[in-house]
């Protein structure tokens, strides 16, 4: 059995041809949710300092992991999921707009995405505690889906008041790292810069463009191993964000367990997507629907995508040939396929 650790499945062109960028962007970057994150901006801020906006979005983003790191036992999601049954909240109003959007996706997919998946992710050993990976007892995934169901959650929006009805257990980690570059974007854009790009681990959005052009981003080939560009996509203002089944998993048994769990079963996925792209106006949404469009078979993944309008590209594998699927909304960002090494 083995692990191969998950990375970034976009990466940043970081420039638009062959010749000199006429002027390196403003870079700054650090850590935070267990990866990396980076703004690049097109000019240096007229209204801070580069230190003084580094230490202020350092603030920002440690303020999402206060509140939603399941990885932190006093942030306020473990306060909650530790809660008694019966046990009360008032959550931060970040946490109260993260959990409604989470709430949306899972009713529009009929519960293909869950917040509350997290009992069967830590089962499979892909969240706290990490107790390693290896499959499950039936029996224990049984009683982990016990505790898993969007419906249960009882939510007061109003009044941010959050109950816990005993043994529920709320995992954001497929809409937090979006949720942290909207807050970015947001400070950025609230303080008049507007040429920029966002990315935390993989997760971006791009506002304006580069001095040299549109911001362009390469969606990696989804094959182990190999880090070349299947598609290059130039977003615009937008956000875009990729979630794939072949960069987070475990072998065991000769057969592949990928990271995302489908909440309806218990187990992890089985299917012929193996990277899924969406685009939309914000990377929260984005990140909840990328996740949520992996989980179905492709085929009613698709249909839902259209009911809902979202801009999605599918990267199937069939019989060891790569295959493109995307909805009308997404026809737009495409551009003739690349294949390059990856530095």
């Amino acid at each position: 059995m083995r692990l191969r650790a998950a990375l970034p499945v976009l990466i940043l062109l970081l420039a638009t041809g062959c010749s000199r960028v006429p002027q390196d962007p403003v870079v700054l970057n650090g850590q935070t949710m267990g990866t990396s994150w980076a703004v690049r901006l097109a000019a240096p801020p007229d209204q801070h300092s580069v230190a003084e906006l580094r230490s202020e979005i350092e603030e920002l983003l440690e303020q999402v992991n206060d509140e939603m790191s399941t990885w932190r036992e006093d942030s306020d999601i473990s306060r909650f999921n530790r809660l008694p049954a019966g046990g009360e909240l008032i959550v931060p109003e970040g946490f109260a707009q993260v959990l409604d959007m989470a709430l949306q996706v899972a009713e529009l997919t009929d519960g293909a995405y869950d917040p509350t998946v997290g009992p069967l992710v830590n089962l499979w050993g892909f969240g706290p505690p990490h107790r390693g990976q290896g499959v499950p007892e039936a029996e224990a995934i049984s009683e982990a889906l016990e505790r898993v169901g969007f419906q249960r959650v009882v939510f007061d929006a109003d009044q941010r008041r959050l109950v816990q009805p005993g043994g529920l257990y709320l995992d954001f980690s497929s809409i937090a790292k979006g949720w942290g570059v909207d807050v970015v974007s947001e400070h950025l854009l609230a303080h008049g810069i507007q040429d920029f790009l966002v990315d935390i681990g993989g997760d971006i959005r791009s506002h304006g463009q580069r001095l040299d052009g549109p911001w362009r981003i390469a969606i990696e080939r989804p094959v182990p191993g190999t880090r070349e560009i299947h598609q290059v996509i130039e977003p615009g203002t937008a956000a875009i964000v990729t979630s794939g089944t072949y960069r987070q998993f475990f072998e065991s048994g000769g057969q592949r367990f990928s990271h995302t769990i489908d909440p309806r079963t218990g187990y992890p996925v089985d299917h012929h997507a193996v990277s899924i792209t969406v685009i939309a106006d914000n990377a929260t949404w984005a990140d909840a629907w990328a996740t949520a469009l992996g989980v179905p078979e492709p085929e009613r993944a698709y249909e839902i995508a259209v009911e809902n309008n979202i801009a999605a590209l599918w990267i199937l594998e069939i019989e060891d040939e790569l295959v493109e699927r995307y909805t009308q909304a997404f026809a737009p960002y495409l551009s003739p396929n690349q294949s390059r090494e990856l530095n």
